[in-house]
């Protein structure tokens, strides 16, 4: 995460624009007045919007969540495990 006061970003806009597209950081503008402003990559806002859209229904949550669980404790199986189609 980096963080810059509003001149910073102003005269930096391109620089600081092109750490949050490249690296996938995260911008915290700070203002005088104000709480501050948070600036994402788009692909960044897409994945958030993607997540949030997985866990907006219970149980698609509780599946994803319960896949999660498996892989953590090794109940997975390889393709080449799976039984072959005749």
């Amino acid at each position: 995460m980096i963080a810059a006061n509003y001149t910073e970003f102003r005269n930096g806009l391109k620089k600081f624009l092109d750490e949050v597209e490249e690296n996938h950081e995260t911008l915290i503008v700070k203002r005088g007045t104000g709480k501050g402003t948070v600036v994402i990559s788009l692909d960044e806002y897409n994945s958030m919007l993607e997540t949030m859209h997985l866990l907006s229904s219970k149980k698609n949550a509780e599946r994803l969540y319960e896949s999660v669980s498996q892989m953590n404790t090794g109940k997975t199986i390889t393709l080449d495990e799976l039984p072959s189609e005749q």
